[in-house]
């Protein structure tokens, strides 16, 4: 298993940092990594949807955990690496805004290749963090 945290801050609600997240059409509007999405369904636990990044290649994942205002967790299944990834994102009210918290865990396979998923993955988080807070903030 390999496991990473990140966290970041913004002046915005943490109803208008869910409203974000929950409308997968604002995706790339703040996560430069992501060209679109395409969902089957609302936003709640048990959607699918496929993730499709700026190079035209896609990548299904589902919401295992949607609560409005609080965050939402998705599990995506790396066959090929013998992985399943899940990254649960979080935000909560503070004094002077929200703190947005991205946990990913990836489990399977071997260490060194949970390692270098989880890397992969988790790559920008901070730079995602930070522009979802903008975004939110807005």
């Amino acid at each position: 298993m390999w496991s990473s945290t990140h966290e970041g801050r913004t002046s915005a609600t943490p109803v208008r940092v869910y409203a974000l997240f929950s409308d997968v059409t604002t995706w790339p509007n703040w996560n430069a990594g992501v060209a679109s999405i395409d969902i089957d369904g609302p936003f709640v636990a048990g959607a699918t949807a496929r993730m499709t990044f700026p190079d035209g290649s896609q990548l299904p994942f589902s919401i295992t955990w949607a609560e409005p205002g609080v965050g939402y967790e998705d599990l995506t299944v790396v066959p090929d690496m013998g992985v399943e990834v899940r990254v649960r994102h979080e935000v909560m009210a503070v004094a002077s805004g929200s703190v947005i918290t991205y946990r990913c865990d990836v489990h399977g396979a071997s260490d060194e290749v949970c390692a270098e998923v989880g890397r992969q993955v988790s790559e920008d988080f901070d730079e995602v963090i930070t522009a979802l807070g903008d975004a939110a903030a807005q």
